[in-house]
């Protein structure tokens, strides 16, 4: 019997090292459009042909620690310095076991959105860094 898993105990890799706790991941995504054909004299239904598969950007939220990769990494891709990397995004289970690993590939940096400073609020400060990539596949580990 297979339990579902909770959302919550994952980590992100990129080019093989954990780059951090996030606490938000969003993005895990994939749609493959479609092309309608209507052939005459079938009226029970539309012929469906796949076109192209899309990915969204993955968002990743964290809370802003000291640890300078990721920023270093946009500010590069800002500059004008683009270097693709692969990533991971690896779901646990409740023993702190690998269960699922997305793997996402030729990845870079198009976003970075820094914390919202108010200091009439006691809140965690979390920076946002949004990745564009070119494809999924999802691993279940037996």
């Amino acid at each position: 019997m297979y339990d579902p898993s909770g959302s919550f105990r994952f980590w992100v890799e990129i080019d093989g090292l954990f780059v951090g706790g996030f606490t938000e991941v969003s993005g895990l995504r994939s749609e493959t459009e479609v092309e309608e054909y209507r052939e005459g004299g079938v009226n029970t239904y539309v012929h469906r042909f796949p076109k192209v598969t899309k990915y969204p950007s993955l968002v990743l939220k964290r809370g802003v620690t000291n640890s300078v990769e990721l920023w270093n990494w946009y500010k590069d891709v800002a500059e004008g310095i683009i270097e693709r990397k692969n990533g991971s995004v690896v779901l646990l289970d409740q023993a702190g076991d690998e269960i699922w690993r997305w793997n996402f590939f030729d990845s870079y940096p198009v976003k970075w959105i820094g914390p919202e400073l108010k200091a009439s609020r006691a809140e965690i400060a979390v920076e946002v860094l949004e990745i564009v990539h070119n494809g999924l596949k999802g691993i279940a580990k037996e």
